[in-house]
């Protein structure tokens, strides 16, 4: 029975396709075909068959890989014109900058020409200036010697006269003499000697000695006043040489303000955000993770990433203190070396402490260089971050501290390939010794300032 009713089954789409009637197997086979194209396994024929109905995507990749309509290849080719027309747009755009780049570095060109013509003109205008006052004292010396000379040349001839009149009345025949002797003879003998004397006397009584006047030894140069001109062009031109070179680094300078929140408790930072000073009191603020809790220290808020930034600490009115630049990593919290400034790899600094300026990295230190008589006034600091340099500069002399490179040196070995992490100006205020009074205030210049 089980056989007959599957035989009845295999052969159905036969029975009816002869009887006309649709049975209900023959029903569902014939919606697997239309909906769904499934075929029976058939050993007997050579058509491909298909097991599986297809999946919406592969037949959505299907369509896709069909044939596109006019319709379709018309948009494409409005889109694709459109496309053109902005990519041609831009491409001028770009050259039109790029001739406006060309003109405007020449502009910049021709306004620094005519920014230097003008010192050039101001230096000439000067170096004139201070030739004609030179020529001026020059003259006036001149002019009082001529008279002086003058006075002696006068007196010169006076005596040349005297010594031809002497010569003359020296050199008279004896006969004249004893002319004169005769017309003597009357007078007793002290009378004719008198009268003698008297006739000499008189042919020489417009000539006196005549000696050099005291004044005649303050006809010179005014040597004093030359000096003070050489030492005060000496200071211009070492002013004139540092200002030139420090516009070169503020052409890179960027405003620096205090993180407050990295600020130890006793440290107070003005509204500004660029003025810090010491309080023997602590705040009363809750204390925040980046916060230095037992080292006086402050980072800057802004880190350096790339390229080149310079920025100016004042120090007059601190007795000791550390200026540096940290990575943000530096450790916060205990005294540690971590924490400390020029004590770890994490930082870089100059440090004044009883009176000694000194350059430290990775806890190693060296003295710094070009430090002179006078007490620091201003450190710059200039960092290339993308080379991986930085250097110490006395901001009024513009004498380099310490240049810390990828360079091998003998105390900091190689002190960094490059720079690996983001950089942060830092500040740190310095126990003075026990007979000075702590410091009390560091203050961060602003960009531009003389």
């Amino acid at each position: 029975m089980a056989e007959k009713e599957s035989l009845s089954v295999g052969n159905g789409h036969q029975t009816a396709a002869q009887s006309g009637r649709a049975s209900p197997s023959a029903g569902a086979h014939s919606v697997l075909q239309d909906g769904l194209s499934f075929t029976l396994l058939d050993s007997s024929t050579d058509r491909v068959v298909q097991p599986f109905p297809r999946s919406p995507k592969l037949q959505r990749k299907i369509a896709n890989a069909a044939q596109p309509t006019q319709e379709q290849l018309s948009r494409r080719m409005q889109e694709l014109q459109v496309e053109s027309s902005k990519t041609e747009a831009h491409i001028q755009s770009l050259k039109k900058r790029k001739a406006d780049l060309s003109r405007s570095t020449e502009v910049m060109k021709q306004q620094v020409r005519e920014h230097f013509e003008s010192m050039r003109r101001l230096l000439s205008q000067d170096e004139q200036a201070v030739l004609d006052s030179l020529e001026l004292d020059l003259r006036r010396t001149r002019t009082r010697m001529d008279q002086v000379l003058k006075d002696w040349k006068h007196h010169q001839d006076q005596v040349a006269k005297s010594i031809s009149s002497t010569q003359k009345t020296l050199s008279k025949s004896p006969s004249a003499a004893e002319e004169d002797g005769k017309k003597l003879k009357g007078f007793p003998g002290v009378l004719s000697a008198f009268l003698f004397v008297s006739h000499l006397k008189g042919q020489s009584e417009s000539v006196s000695p005549k000696k050099p006047d005291a004044c005649e030894q303050e006809i010179r140069l005014n040597e004093e006043r030359f000096e003070r001109l050489l030492k005060t062009l000496s200071s211009i031109s070492k002013d004139l040489r540092v200002q030139l070179q420090r516009k070169t680094l503020l052409l890179d300078a960027c405003p620096v303000v205090i993180d407050r929140q990295t600020c130890h408790s006793q440290i107070a930072v003005t509204s500004e955000g660029r003025g810090m000073s010491f309080s023997g009191a602590a705040r009363s603020a809750p204390e925040h993770p980046l916060q230095f809790d037992r080292v006086c220290c402050a980072l800057g808020c802004s880190p350096i990433t790339a390229a080149q930034r310079y920025w100016e600490v004042d120090v007059r009115c601190c007795a000791a203190w550390a200026v540096g630049v940290a990575y943000g990593s530096l450790e916060r919290k205990g005294r540690e070396k971590g924490a400390k400034l020029g004590r770890n790899r994490n930082s870089w600094c100059v440090e004044l402490r009883n009176g000694h300026l000194s350059a430290w990295h990775n806890d190693r230190h060296v003295a710094c260089q070009g430090v002179g008589q006078t007490p620091l006034g201003k450190v710059g600091v200039w960092v290339n971050y993308d080379k991986g340099q930085l250097v110490f500069y006395d901001a009024d002399t513009m004498v380099a501290l310490q240049r810390f490179s990828a360079a091998v040196t003998p105390v900091f070995d190689r002190a960094h390939h490059q720079f690996t992490e983001p950089l942060y100006p830092a500040v740190r205020f310095l126990r003075p010794p026990e007979n000075q009074v702590w410091p009390n205030h560091l203050e961060l210049c602003h960009p531009n300032t003389p």
